[in-house]
């Protein structure tokens, strides 16, 4: 039975079907959503439906009025990601940066995560303040510092299907060798998976695969240095997950600039309005009749005397 107020997926379930999707041989597709009325659209579309949902730093900064340079918190994030979490069935694996400090700050942040109901997160080699990845000027922490803040994230992991995810941005400051021996050595120290970012061809990709034993994940997101592969690229060279982190987010804002250029030149929406979603449309997300039958189920009773 589906409840009316939240979903009828446990965490536990959650953190279990991403964990087996990783291992199934199937790219697990995971687009971005930076509000919970953006998961349940997500997880709407189908059949078949996307595998998991993902929650980008970079949106979520994005949404704050924030450059993605390690201004939030983890306040914020797991604040943000409960919330997109709990929208869904589906699994959500959510970006944790450089894990909020030092290898201890790491170790709480997962403890954080897992209390917040998400079901995996990746933290990154870069250092503080990071840098969006797809951005120039990055710089990495050694590979031992890495490799300590991950044991200290896998160490204070209690649901052992909580997938923690090692992301690299070493290609792009160190070379591609470097990264998949740093890739390698995460992996050692217990990353479930590693996140790839940043690769510049589909050569890149595929070395990476051929490298690596433990499931890969690859961002393809829009205006980057990455190629945009598509699913079926990205499933014949061997990746298990595929992030779109942003772009939920900027066909949003192309979509508000546009609307409210033209309310402002026009003085009026109303040829805006086969570009909007509609209120029924809006209601059947948010369950709207759901809610009404079980408000009247439940409080159907009357009060006698006085």
């Amino acid at each position: 039975m589906n409840p009316v107020v939240g979903v009828a997926v446990s965490v536990a379930d959650k953190r279990a079907a991403l964990r087996a999707g990783l291992d199934s041989g199937r790219l697990q597709r995971l687009p971005g959503a930076f509000s919970p009325l953006v998961a349940k659209v997500v997880a709407d579309i189908g059949p078949p439906r996307f595998e998991g949902v993902y929650v980008s730093g970079g949106a979520l900064a994005a949404n704050l009025g924030l450059p993605d340079i390690g201004l939030t918190t983890l306040t914020e994030v797991a604040a943000s990601g409960a919330q997109i979490a709990a929208a869904t069935d589906l699994p959500t694996l959510i970006d944790a940066d450089t894990g909020f400090g030092s290898p201890l700050n790491a170790a709480r942040t997962i403890s954080v995560l897992e209390e917040a109901g998400l079901a995996g997160c990746h933290l990154e080699d870069q250092v503080n303040p990071k840098r969006c990845g797809h951005l120039d000027g990055k710089s990495v922490v050694s590979a031992a510092d890495m490799v300590q803040r991950l044991r200290a994230a896998v160490s204070a992991r209690r649901d052992p299907n909580f997938v923690v995810c090692a992301r690299t941005d070493a290609a792009g400051v160190e070379g591609l060798h470097a990264a998949i021996d740093r890739a390698r050595a995460y992996a050692d120290a217990g990353a479930d998976m590693i996140f790839t970012e940043a690769l510049a061809d589909v050569a890149a990709f595929e070395k990476f695969r051929a490298a690596i034993d433990v499931p890969l994940l690859a961002n393809m997101t829009e205006f980057g240095k990455s190629p945009l592969l598509t699913t079926r690229q990205l499933s014949d060279i061997g990746y298990n997950a595929v992030i779109y982190p942003v772009t939920t987010l900027r066909l949003a804002m192309f979509a508000i600039e546009a609307g409210l250029r033209e309310i402002h030149s026009a003085g009026t929406q109303s040829s805006l309005l086969e570009q909007m979603q509609h209120r029924d449309r809006l209601y059947a997300l948010l369950r709207y009749q759901d809610y009404n039958e079980f408000d009247t189920q439940t409080y159907n009773f009357t009060l006698e005397g006085g």
